[in-house]
Formats: structure tokens, C-alpha cells, sequence
């Protein structure tokens, strides 16, 4: 198999912008849409293609918060749910301790060491006191372990304060990259209200004849592949025609990323969320050597990926304003193949 060496992270080239949204609408001609495209209408098409293409990598950038944000949520309560554990069991220890001490009264009186049951801080008092001043291997013994308790709930809180505050700042992160997304797809949908429905037509229409072909539901795949890859890809065509959604991974509708994590995972294989992280989840392989399958990344930044089909076709979910459909290989700029 051929390799493949992740290219350098780097901003993609855009598309000069020539205009604002209202100057741009004023270039376009009162045409039938059988006309030739004037240049104003492909300027404004750039224009309204390199919105959605930004939009599209801030996605991949909040589909990673948003999985680092789960990770530390899970992390969060699982840190939580041990340290009410732990402080249920200093509650236990203080009432074995407190019958200690009342059994110790009454015998002749509370000894130095049992005092810490009510102090404030039983640590600070057993490191100034020592175990050798208790009296008794019980009373020791209890002791002993409830130092060492104290000392892991307070471990245990520490951790849980860090984590808490980790989770609030990516909570923040998200919401930042969340409002970039839509402020992107706002700023496009502006430029493409200020259209004529013929010229709107023209800005969104297809990227290639394949596309036109396999935008409407019902088509499955008849190709040679078998097993697992057979299944991812069978999944891949039961959603041809769903809308891409930034964010979403199934069942109505997908971004790049969520239709190849779903569809692998039809196939009994566990993809990363995320198109970079997905990069490096498997071999690399020559565009000379792809199979139905392999996934397949676009822009110098990985911000894009699809399922190759087969035929030099891909099968993925474009971006806001298209359905998942089957587009040429070559219908954006080509990075590299993984096998998973």
C-alpha cells in the first residue's frame, strides 16, 4: 500500500471576494436560467462557496469541542459520583470514631488522640498528635484509615474542582466556535437573499453531473465489496439525500465527519468524531490503490471527508444547503485516502 504524509496544517487558499453581498447582487443580470452564468453571478457563487467552506471547517473545530466537552462532562460525574462515595465513607468512619470515644469516656475519659473526631481538620491533628499517642490497635487502626480517607477526599475534590473548571472553559470554547458556525452561514444566507431566485439557482446548484444524479434517496450500492465494508457502504447509500447539518451525525441528517464515523460504525468499526482525528485512525493508501470504502480527505487542513465508492466517485455530505449525495473524486481539492 501506498502512504501518505499528513500535510503541514495550513489555511486553505480562498477564492478572491470581489464586492460586498448588495454590490455583488446589483452585477447580476435579469436572466433565464438557461443563460450563461455573468461574471457577477461567479463572483457571488465564490463568494457564498468560501462562506460555507469556512463554516464547514469551523464545524470539524466544534465537533472537536463538543467531544472534548462530553469527555470532561463524563469525566466530571464519574469524579463526582466517586467523591460522594468517599465522603459517605468519612461519615462512617466519624460515627465509628464517635462510638470509639464514647466508649472511651466512659471508661475514664476521652484520650488526646479520639479528640479529632470533632475537630475541623482530623488531618492537620493526626499529623501534629502521631499515631503512637492513640490508645489501643482499634483505636489506631480506625484512625489510621480515616487519615488516609481524608486525605483522598481531599485528592478527590481537587480533581473534581479542576475538572469542573476545565469542562466550564470548553463549555465557553463551544459556544464561541458554535456562534463563528452560524455567524459564516448567516453572513452567506444574506449575500444569497439579495438574489434572484434564477441567480440563487445558478449559486447553489450541483458541483457535478454525478451530483444531480445522486441526490434523491432509494439508490444502493451493487458493487463487488463484501463483509464489513460492504455493510459501511450500504449504510453510506441508505442516506443519500438526507441534509447535511452542521454538528449532527445521524439519523436525518449529517456533517462530513458524523456520515463517515456513522456509516464505519454500521460496519463494526469505531471511528474518531472528527476529520483530523479520523485521518490518523487507520494506513494511508495511494489514490492509485483505493477501494470502495476508504475514506478520503480534502483541503490542506483535513476539514472535509467522504466514503470513495468506487468508479473515481466519493459518496459524502457536501455542506449546508445539500443533501448527502455522490459527487466526482476530484470535485474538491484532493488530499489523501485512509483504510481504516
Amino acid at each position: 500500500m501506498g502512504t501518505h504524509r499528513r500535510p503541514r496544517p495550513a489555511g486553505r487558499a480562498r477564492t478572491a471576494v470581489l464586492g460586498a453581498a448588495a454590490g455583488a447582487a446589483v452585477l447580476l443580470p435579469a436572466t433565464g436560467a438557461s443563460a450563461e452564468p455573468a461574471p457577477g453571478t461567479a463572483q457571488v457563487k465564490a463568494q457564498v462557496d468560501g462562506l460555507y467552506e469556512e463554516a464547514e471547517a469551523a464545524t470539524e473545530q466544534y465537533d472537536k469541542l463538543d467531544e472534548r466537552a462530553r469527555r470532561l462532562q463524563d469525566e466530571a460525574g464519574k469524579l463526582q459520583d466517586r467523591l460522594a462515595r468517599q465522603q459517605e465513607k468519612v461519615l462512617q468512619y466519624r460515627e465509628t470514631l464517635g462510638a470509639l470515644a464514647a466508649e472511651q469516656y466512659r471508661s475514664g475519659g476521652i484520650d488526646p488522640g479520639m479528640r479529632l473526631v470533632l475537630s475541623s481538620s482530623p488531618d492537620a491533628y493526626l499529623r501534629q498528635a502521631g499515631l503512637q499517642t492513640l490508645a489501643g490497635d482499634r483505636q489506631a487502626d480506625a484512625l489510621r484509615d480515616a487519615l488516609r480517607l481524608q486525605r483522598s477526599v481531599d485528592q478527590e475534590r481537587a480533581e473534581t474542582a479542576a475538572k469542573l473548571a476545565e469542562l466550564e472553559r470548553a463549555r465557553g470554547a463551544l459556544g464561541a466556535k458554535k456562534a463563528e458556525v452560524q455567524a459564516k452561514l448567516g453572513e452567506a444566507n444574506r449575500v444569497l437573499s439579495g438574489l434572484k431566485a434564477a441567480d440563487r439557482a445558478r449559486v447553489l446548484g450541483d458541483d457535478s453531473p454525478a451530483a444531480s444524479r445522486s441526490s434523491a434517496r432509494g439508490e444502493t450500492y451493487d458493487g463487488p465489496a463484501t463483509g464489513r465494508t460492504k455493510a459501511i457502504l450500504d449504510y453510506a447509500y441508505a442516506q443519500i439525500g438526507k441534509p447535511y447539518q452542521w454538528g449532527a451525525e445521524g439519523p436525518d441528517s449529517f456533517d462530513c465527519s458524523g456520515l463517515t464515523q456513522m456509516a464505519y460504525r454500521a460496519g463494526g468499526v469505531s471511528l474518531p468524531r472528527v476529520t483530523q482525528d479520523q485521518w490518523n485512525a487507520g494506513k494511508h493508501v495511494a489514490r492509485a490503490d483505493l477501494r470502495p470504502g476508504d475514506l478520503v480527505f480534502y483541503y490542506d487542513d483535513l476539514h472535509h471527508v467522504g466514503i470513495y465508492v468506487g468508479n473515481g466517485k466519493l459518496l459524502h455530505a457536501p455542506r449546508t444547503g445539500k443533501n448527502v449525495q455522490i459527487v466526482d473524486l476530484d470535485v474538491m481539492p484532493y488530499v489523501g485516502a485512509v483504510r481504516p
